[in-house]
């Protein structure tokens, strides 16, 4: 158990529009930590700010900019994303920051998240598992738990062509931990529940005509050469939701 004497090996780091920093309910934590917020603010609001936090003021807008920002400014041991929406529940964090602490090659750690009537957000296994590419699809942004250290020297960081504010807005988080796996990082999964967001994110519910064309290109993006029969696999298991033979076809093709 860490204690408060210590120098923080935790920084939180949301990435907001300016619009809606005042939406940011700040941790309450115990354990050491730091608070980092990345304010994407083009059209200069005037911010209202705390002054127990740093923040990251930019004329930018996509969030994989803002996360890489506030990767790249952390200062922190591990790093955990965070945005307007959610509430970081300090047991599961603590838990993971000890699984991190014991097991020093691990880059990054998949977790749990709740919504706000304490309810599972999706189907997660109830054991823990190494990630590879087909299992972690799913993975949501307050889920990730990342060794900052290691991403530097990795070199690893979020696609700015993929996620929310791009046309590929969807993806990012998956391709974040493809990235690292692909040049040998160590990636886990916990059933450990450290956020609660109140709702499920409708990039990964829904199946409409835009959101299959922006996972075709993630799919292109992840497997390169051999997207075409991921997507033809993920489609046919989907099939009931994904449509036609026509859609079939052009979502094969990548259209």
């Amino acid at each position: 158990m860490l204690t408060v004497n210590e120098e923080p090996q935790l920084t939180i780091g949301y990435s907001v529009l300016a619009d809606r920093l005042k939406n940011l309910v700040y941790p309450s934590f115990t354990i050491p930590h730091k608070v980092l917020v990345s304010v994407q603010n083009p059209t200069k609001i005037q911010l209202v700010k705390n002054s127990q936090v740093k923040y990251l003021e930019s004329n930018d807008v996509g969030v994989t900019k803002s996360r890489n920002l506030v990767l790249s400014s952390c200062d922190s041991e591990i790093l955990v994303f965070g945005d307007d929406d959610a509430v970081f529940l300090e047991h599961g964090i603590n838990q993971c920051l000890e699984y991190f602490a014991s097991n020093p090659s691990v880059d990054l750690i998949l977790a749990r998240s709740i919504d706000t009537n304490g309810i599972l957000r999706k189907k997660y296994r109830n054991r823990s598992y190494k990630l590879n590419k087909f299992n972690c699809a799913k993975a949501g942004t307050i889920e990730i738990m990342v060794r900052a250290s290691s991403a530097k020297i990795k070199q690893i960081k979020f696609d700015e062509e993929f996620g929310a504010g791009t046309k590929k807005f969807l993806g990012d988080e998956y391709i974040f931990i493809t990235d690292l796996l692909k040049i040998g990082g160590n990636a886990v999964f916990l059933p450990i529940t450290i956020a609660t967001h109140p709702s499920q994110s409708s990039g990964v519910t829904s199946y409409n005509q835009a959101t299959m064309q922006a996972r075709a290109r993630v799919f292109n993006r992840v497997f390169g050469f051999w997207a075409p029969l991921v997507r033809a696999l993920f489609f046919i298991k989907n099939f009931r939701r994904t449509g036609n033979l026509r859609d079939f076809l052009k979502f094969i093709v990548g259209k």
